[in-house]
């Protein structure tokens, strides 16, 4: 049996997840439930130049998120549409 994560969301997430549609948001919140799980599904894309840094596709929307296996904690840095996400990913 696998331990499971837990998730975090950094501030500016929060935010936008907050600021979508209620549908949008039901279906990013089942998304991050997936990944307490299952931090890196197979449809997750690992960020270039980033250790431990992933993004998944929730419909339109991107979520990026840091996994720290130390702690077992999913940190999600950023949500939003794929593309202002795609953007600012290498920001991060």
């Amino acid at each position: 049996m696998t331990a499971t994560y837990e998730v975090r969301l950094a501030r500016r997430a929060q935010r936008s997840l907050a600021s979508l549609e209620r549908r949008e948001q039901q279906r990013i919140r089942a998304a991050l439930d997936l990944l307490a799980d299952n931090p890196r599904p197979p449809n997750c894309v690992a960020m270039q130049g980033e250790d431990s840094v992933y993004r998944v596709r929730v419909g339109d929307y991107r979520v990026l998120y840091e996994v720290l296996d130390e702690v077992l904690l999913v940190h999600v840095v950023r949500i939003g549409h794929r593309r202002e996400v795609n953007r600012l990913a290498r920001k991060v």
